[in-house]
């Protein structure tokens, strides 16, 4: 099945008579004829719902079409973004152990990492995405878990090199987690590269219309946990919690990671979407393919266009010809990447307010990867928490405009940014 036969017919199929359209259980609870039967789902030993803190079928459908279009064998639907991010991290790393993530990577992510979970005694190491291999064999250490990219960095554009870090990571025995939000699936699938996990924030090109928050987790079902035991206890060592069951024997590959990450971090963190929101991310992952054409087509239009205006000083976006990662975007993305481009507005800071202050049609916003268009200056908001020298390290530069090109017609998306170009 292509994928834009998936994002309308996956995850969900309805039997004689039934609703056409996901059904929206709104329900908190569960009914059950004997408590045997309720003990078999607190046990794991039947599938099935018993409190929505944990899971929710709605949520569930939603969940099933993301990991169909992905290539995975299993999904879980967060409260948003950030939750799938820490969710897909503490999942296999814990106090004490260590991390590898590529510098570019979104601000809110960095700090995540490098501030909240260095409370919780997990370690992060930052290597620069086009770092030598040498220098990426460094930055391992023996309590390293996991390996952490973006396929599209937010806002530094970076295209991520999936086959080099994917052998890095299993080279030393642990999985790649890619955040595959910007480019989504219809542009690239990251486990046909390498990786083991991929998240999202839904709230972007999958929602697509502003509506609602959400994250997913996405597992490829090939990761083998248990040839890496000593590295991941709490997968292949018995869980006391539910009655010493272990994960990766149970569940095998293509299951053990999610069931770990619902049973016990959604049991306890609690961080589920609201079965209304992952509706409404279900009703943008059915035109998710045809937007996203649109979004790359307006992008590449408008990269173009600001390439060759006399008020900007330099432009990013990956399919640009000029762009440091023109090849490797057409290698992992062929048909097109995002509609976020990145640049610069001659002037500096000041010119660059002076520049959004005069636009009529993009929205200042702190939003980005919708159908509208809109238009951030990262350093003094999403990532005004960074110090200059993190800002540099994220490819996040003072003087950057994050454009976010909406499905309007690029004409439009095109007079309105030279005319504001202009003013200043």
């Amino acid at each position: 099945m292509y994928q834009d036969t998936k994002c309308i017919e996956g995850g969900y199929t309805p039997k004689n008579g039934e609703s056409r359209m996901i059904p929206i259980v709104q329900s908190t609870t569960f009914k059950y004829d004997t408590s045997a039967d309720m003990g078999k789902l607190f046990d794991l030993e039947a599938s099935g719902y018993f409190y929505s803190r944990l899971q929710n079928p709605t949520n569930d459908y939603v969940a099933a079409k993301i990991a169909e279009l992905e290539g995975g064998t299993a999904a879980m639907l967060t409260s948003s973004g950030q939750a799938a991010n820490f969710f897909a991290i503490f999942n296999i790393a814990t106090a004490g152990d260590h991390v590898v993530a590529s510098a570019s990577i979104y601000g809110g992510t960095y700090n995540l990492f490098k501030v909240t979970m260095a409370k919780m005694g997990i370690e992060f190491t930052f290597v620069e995405p086009d770092c030598t291999d040498e220098e990426l064999d460094a930055a391992f250490q023996e309590n390293t878990k996991a390996v952490f990219g973006e396929t599209i960095a937010n806002p530094a554009l970076t295209v991520f090199d999936f086959e080099r870090f994917a052998n890095a990571a299993h080279a030393h025995g642990v999985p790649l987690i890619v955040d595959n939000t910007f480019a989504t699936p219809i542009n690239c699938r990251p486990f046909q590269w390498g990786a083991d996990i991929v998240t999202h924030s839904t709230t972007k090109y999958m929602d697509g219309h502003d509506a609602t928050v959400g994250g997913c987790i996405v597992d490829s079902g090939k990761f083998d946990w248990m040839a890496n035991a000593d590295k991941f206890p709490g997968l292949c060592t018995p869980d006391e919690s539910y009655h010493g069951i272990v994960y990766a024997e149970k569940f095998g590959k293509e299951g053990a990671y999610i069931t770990k990450a619902t049973s016990q971090l959604m049991r306890d963190f609690g961080a589920i979407q609201a079965p209304m929101n992952a509706y409404l991310i279900n009703l943008g992952l059915e035109s998710l393919a045809v937007r996203m054409a649109r979004h790359c087509e307006n992008g590449q239009a408008v990269a173009e266009f600001l390439e060759q205006h006399p008020n900007v000083s330099w432009v990013n976006y990956p399919g640009l010809k000029s762009s440091k990662d023109y090849e490797r975007a057409k290698k992992y993305m062929p048909n097109g990447t995002c509609g976020v481009v990145s640049f610069g507005v001659k002037g500096g800071r000041e010119a660059a307010e002076k520049f959004m202050s005069a636009l009529s049609l993009a929205i200042i916003a702190t939003h980005v990867a919708d159908a509208h268009t809109c238009v951030l200056h990262p350093a003094s908001s999403t990532h005004r928490q960074l110090s200059d020298q993190e800002l540099l390290e994220c490819g996040v530069p003072g003087d950057m405009v994050r454009l976010s090109c909406g499905i309007e017609d690029k004409r439009d998306i095109i007079a309105d940014l030279d005319q504001a170009l202009k003013s200043i």
